[in-house]
């Protein structure tokens, strides 16, 4: 069965962990279809996807190249077929201010760039309140290709994933997933 041929997906991460974090992607049907436990305290962002909670099947590998890096890239892998089907990169200037990212193919070419919903809701969310859910718009030449929602619950961050029909010719669902759980990991931690 292809675990990625669904347009919209649901990522959720449980907040109150006190080592490390655990995310379930469920499809549209509600079925577990991705799991990772991440390790608290490590240098290097080294992400293990795996097909279910028995974490007998890994499916995918989110690692960062380096161990600070202000603009991190992370090379997504799957680990069944031994290659890397993209990377995302985090622009560090930009991101001060508004989350900003970029979806690269297998050889680092910038594909898609991801933006925080808006720079006003942004700014409320670093200064005043992250009570605020985020909301990103994967775009190439003008068009969304993705959509990442955050809900709002203060136990359980959940984040509904909006793949285009059209954006599967330009993105991986894979690396649409991987993008996801890395907004979810790396941004979620700011709040």
């Amino acid at each position: 069965m292809d675990n990625f041929s669904d347009n919209q997906y649901t990522i959720r991460r449980k907040i109150l962990t006190i080592f490390g974090a655990k995310f379930q992607v469920y499809n549209t049907a509600g079925e577990l279809i991705l799991f990772s436990k991440q390790k608290a305290f490590k240098l290097k962002e080294d992400i293990r996807v795996f097909a279910d909670e028995s974490m007998a099947v890994e499916r995918l590998v989110i690692k960062a190249r380096q161990i600070v890096d202000f603009s991190a890239a992370y090379d997504v892998v799957d680990p069944s077929e031994g290659r890397k089907i993209g990377a995302l990169r985090r622009k560090g200037w930009k991101s001060m201010v508004r989350d900003s990212w970029e979806f690269l193919d297998e050889n680092d070419q910038t594909i898609a760039v991801v933006e925080e919903d808006n720079l006003i809701l942004s700014l409320i969310r670093r200064f005043l309140t992250n009570l605020i859910p985020q909301s990103y718009h994967v775009k190439q030449n003008g068009g969304v290709l993705i959509t990442y929602k955050q809900n709002f619950n203060p136990f359980v961050l959940k984040i509904k994933v909006s793949i285009e029909a059209d954006s599967r010719d330009v993105i991986d669902p894979r690396l649409a997933l991987a993008g996801g759980i890395l907004l979810a990991a790396i941004e979620g931690r700011q709040g």
